[in-house]
């Protein structure tokens, strides 16, 4: 269910008004994981067994590892129970491309069981909620408080908070990917009047505008990079379209988190800030801590620190960089192309730790963002071409479409009007930075109401074709 679908308001609308009814004030989490299950398998209602499976299982080992005291049954049930959530994401995720390479090598096609490998969908949010479950586990193993004092004999309570964790609607599908340390102590009953509304509003209309006037309108604009219309476009046209699809993207991925941090808000949760104005970025390094900060900080918790981190030498630091940012890359998909980005990220974050000075000045800071923004506009071009051999050609038609005429310039220059909402978000943060400035912006927070009357008003007359986010395919 899409957030900017009318199923989705109507499904919120009656959730809110049950949700803070005193008669259901001991029910608010059992109505939520009831509304998070119509949300997940409102379109394919099968896809809730293996949401189901993932939660029972979680629940049912880590409440196992808790109750145990022996530090050797514990250490056995928390790798069976990790290997479980990595075979499912592996299973569903890269089964069809592993089968189809397979027979692509063998030519074996009498197998049943690879032709029905290469049939499996992919479960909508499996990257997310698999996460969400190792977390839990590692978190209960390390003695975190995910259990309070008054839940620890109590199974079914202990499933049912379980369920919420890993179900809860607004970043069930895309995140934020939650921590169990950090979320659990806030399951407690909320009431209405202790909602933020000033910030529930910032946090979804900046979210909705952020997807549906930017993001939706951009997605058709920079259609212009698939194989094989890129070859018909000239240098100056592809390089904008490869700018126009860099905003596309955090203006897709950024609108989510903001419409999911929103509705955590709405509902008496916080859940974590998933960007940082990551296009300020003067490292690559600097980049990973601003974007999907969720996932960063969750690959850094559950991966590098227990590679050993940077506690066994400058050799070892690299290879723990490196197999994280792949990890990373392959999280998002099954594509080559996608160990490919995450593996570019690593090493650039690699020579940057060799090689860079910690002393920076202004000259080099610039220098630096004008870098890591071009990479990373570039290398996101990967997601829109899955296809390694399509992304070598499109990098070939940068260079040797240098002399083509620039053609549908009317096209090109809406890249520009629909970019230009997230480089006045930018540099509104710019602004603020500075003490000087600072004074002075503040004098316009009165004209907030018309900001965001504005944003509500151009969503209604001037909204791109309602699409998926981004972020559902991984």
């Amino acid at each position: 269910m899409l957030f900017n679908s009318i199923e989705f308001i109507i499904l919120l609308l009656v959730t809110l008004f049950l949700y803070y009814l005193p008669v259901f004030r001991r029910l608010q989490v059992a109505l939520l994981i009831a509304a998070s299950f119509i949300f997940y398998g409102f379109y394919q209602p099968g896809l809730l067994v293996l949401l189901v499976t993932c939660i029972l299982a979680n629940s049912l080992m880590s409440y196992h590892i808790h109750q145990s005291i022996d530090r050797a049954r514990r250490k056995l049930l928390l790798i069976v129970s990790v290997v479980f959530n990595l075979f499912l994401l592996c299973f569903f995720k890269y089964g069809a491309v592993l089968a189809g390479f397979y027979l692509n090598v063998s030519n074996n096609h009498n197998s049943i069981f690879l032709d029905y490998l290469l049939l499996l969908p992919l479960p909508i949010g499996i990257s997310f909620y698999t996460f969400e479950g190792i977390s839990l586990l590692v978190d209960v193993y390390r003695k975190k408080e995910t259990l309070s004092q008054r839940d620890s004999s109590n199974l079914s309570k202990y499933i049912l908070n379980t369920s919420f964790f890993i179900s809860f609607f607004p970043h069930l599908i895309s995140g934020p990917i939650l921590k169990a340390h950090s979320f659990f102590p806030q399951i407690q009953t909320k009431k209405w009047s202790n909602i933020e509304w000033e910030a529930v509003l910032h946090y979804l209309v900046l979210g909705f505008f952020f997807k549906m006037v930017v993001a939706d309108n951009l997605e058709d604009l920079t259609n212009i990079l698939l194989f094989p219309y890129f070859n018909a476009y000239s240098t100056y046209s592809l390089l904008l379209a490869v700018f126009g699809f860099s905003i596309q993207m955090f203006a897709d991925f950024a609108g989510y988190s903001l419409i999911a941090v929103g509705l955590g808000l709405l509902l008496g949760y916080n859940l974590p800030q998933n960007f940082c104005y990551p296009y300020l970025a003067t490292s690559f390094s600097d980049f990973w801590h601003r974007w999907h900060i969720s996932l960063s900080s969750w690959l850094k918790e559950y991966v590098y620190i227990p590679l050993g981190g940077n506690r066994k030498g400058e050799y070892r630091t690299f290879l723990n960089v490196f197999i994280v940012m792949l990890v990373g890359g392959i999280w998002h998909g099954s594509s080559w192309t996608y160990a490919i980005w995450g593996g570019m990220h690593g090493l650039f974050i690699i020579i940057e730790k060799k090689y860079s000075s910690p002393a920076q000045n202004i000259v080099r800071k610039i220098l630096g963002w004008l870098m890591v923004f071009i990479v990373v506009s570039i290398l996101w071009v990967l997601f829109k071409l899955p296809n390694i051999h399509h992304f070598v050609l499109f990098f070939t038609a940068l260079f040797k479409n240098i002399d083509k005429p620039i053609i549908k310039l009317g096209n090109q220059f809406e890249i520009l009007i629909y970019s230009f909402p997230i480089v006045l978000y930018y540099l509104r943060h710019i602004l603020f930075q500075h003490s000087f400035t600072k004074l002075y912006m503040h004098k316009f927070t009165s004209l907030r109401p018309l900001v965001y009357g504005t944003m509500i008003f151009l969503m209604i007359v001037n909204s791109g074709n309602a699409g998926k986010f981004i972020y559902f395919q991984f």
